[in-house]
């Protein structure tokens, strides 16, 4: 691809696809998102909108896939949209990489702030004295992302090992959460209870309530382009990386639909619990007891945490590749790699920064977890469907070994429409009336993020950044590996 190898190949395929699995993570998105659902479409939209997103994303993942077999880079996204333009090759990459950085960014920060409420629920529940406040849950954040810096900065090693256990931690959890749910409680929902619909947002259109549901799939299956981000450290990349992305997506929603009805069937007070500041703590306390939802609380915070972790690595190594170009300020600092340890810490740590400012209006703000969502979502979607669309216009793409042979263009039309629909839930009012506390802010967010870009794009980057760089020769390149 150009470049000399300065990250070590440690990962297999087994931690190409743990990474992804981590990051989707079905515990986390399903327990901090269930009860946007509950009010959002209910049972109906949960689960059937579970089962229609999660194909809409495996379209999506394979478009990445294919891509990400033919250039298996840390750049991933920014850089494949960089050589799939036909022209405005630097535009493009500018752009994609920008969207990507701010998508990673509030992964790292929605996940961390999603463990951050839920390690609140557990300290409110073992001591009734305990005050919940927004002050607090921002402050524990800060703590989370100090941790899961800390994490990074050693070898890629410890990461891959990290990431090993949390695919047992996610896959035994997931068991243990829904036995429990299965066995222990006396009375359970009729089956006929998935054809429940609820519209609690506000707006009196039931359609469009129930579309706003389906953003807890979307919110769920974000960061699988980790495995792409980790293709130069995953050994045979063009085969390994969109292995592990479809493995990841089918996985997760596999056991998720699990979960998912898990969950549904053990709902009891349906109006008490959607209303509740956190709906499914309240459906593990009303159908298992204290003592049991708590012991099941500390698995999710578990699971959460790990995610968190893995978002901060796929974020690192994005903006590694992203400064390696010349593409941030300060590039020469953040694509930097510790001669020690054979990790970016000094890009470990302008995630973590960036993180916790997207997390520091939750200072304040009622509606920041929601806000951070969907920039996260958003941020990432629309710099899958970048490379995406681009390789749909080009001709004479080159797949790699691993491709969708005369599926790939209906597949990746599919996949873009679908981003595109989905995007737009995303950035549009969540409840009403809208007021200064439940107001989506994501756009506003979203809208500086492009302007600064396309300011700083105008201004100097455009006569100094042609997308992806070569540093030579193939021979030339392998002489500066590891220097």
């Amino acid at each position: 691809m150009g470049y000399p190898r300065k990250l070590t190949r440690r990962f297999r395929a087994f931690d190409n696809f743990a990474i992804s699995f981590t990051i989707i993570n079905i515990i986390s998105g399903i327990f901090s998102s269930f009860g946007f659902g509950m009010n959002a479409g209910g049972p109906l939209i949960l689960v059937f909108g579970w089962i229609s997103v999660s194909v809409m994303v495996l379209f999506i993942g394979a478009s990445m896939g294919e891509i990400a077999s033919a250039y298996p880079t840390s750049g991933a996204l920014y850089f494949s949209a960089g050589k799939l333009a036909k022209k405005h090759k630097g535009a493009w990459s500018w752009y994609t990489g920008w969207l990507n950085f701010v998508g990673q960014v509030g992964g790292t920060a929605a996940t961390g702030y999603a463990a951050a409420t839920f390690i609140q629920a557990f300290l409110a529940m073992q001591w009734p004295s305990y005050e919940v406040t927004g002050q607090r849950t921002v402050l524990i954040t800060a703590v989370i992302l100090l941790l899961q810096g800390l994490a990074n900065t050693y070898t890629v090693h410890l990461v891959a090992i990290l990431n090993r256990i949390s695919v047992w931690w996610l896959l035994i959890g997931m068991v243990v959460i829904v036995t429990a749910l299965t066995v222990m409680p006396d009375h359970h929902q009729s089956a006929s209870f998935v054809t429940h619909f609820a519209n609690n947002t506000g707006f009196t259109s039931a359609l469009y309530g129930g579309m706003l549901g389906l953003l807890v799939t979307s919110w769920t299956f974000t960061g699988f382009d980790g495995s792409f981000h980790m293709s130069e450290e995953t050994v045979q990349a063009t085969v390994n990386a969109p292995r592990g992305i479809m493995r990841a997506i089918g996985y997760s929603a596999i056991t998720g639909l699990v979960l998912m009805l898990a969950l549904v069937f053990a709902i009891r007070d349906y109006d008490k619990e959607a209303a509740a500041d956190a709906p499914p703590v309240q459906i593990l306390l009303d159908a298992l007891g204290m003592g049991t939802a708590k012991l099941l609380l500390l698995i999710v915070i578990g699971a959460m945490l790990f995610c968190g972790l893995a978002n901060m690595t796929s974020n690192t190594r994005q903006i590694f590749a992203f400064s390696r170009d010349g593409a941030m300020p300060g590039s020469r600092w953040w694509h930097s790699v510790s001669p020690r340890t054979r990790t970016p810490v000094k890009a470990v740590w302008l995630a973590a920064a960036c993180s916790l400012v997207l997390v520091i209006p939750g200072w304040w703000s009622e509606t920041a977890f929601t806000a951070i969502v969907s920039v996260n979502v958003v941020g990432l979607y629309l710099a899958y469907a970048v490379p995406i669309y681009l390789r749909l216009r080009l001709s004479d793409f080159q797949p790699g070994p691993w491709h969708l042979g005369r599926w790939g263009k209906p597949i990746g039309i599919l996949a873009v429409v679908w981003i595109l629909v989905s995007n737009v839930l995303f950035m549009l009012p969540h409840a009403a009336p809208i007021t200064a506390s439940n107001f989506n802010y994501a756009p506003i967010a979203l809208a500086v993020v492009l302007i600064i870009a396309t300011v700083w794009w105008f201004a100097t980057a455009r006569r100094r950044f042609q997308g992806p760089v070569s540093y030579g020769r193939p021979d030339e390149v392998a002489a500066m590996d590891l220097i």
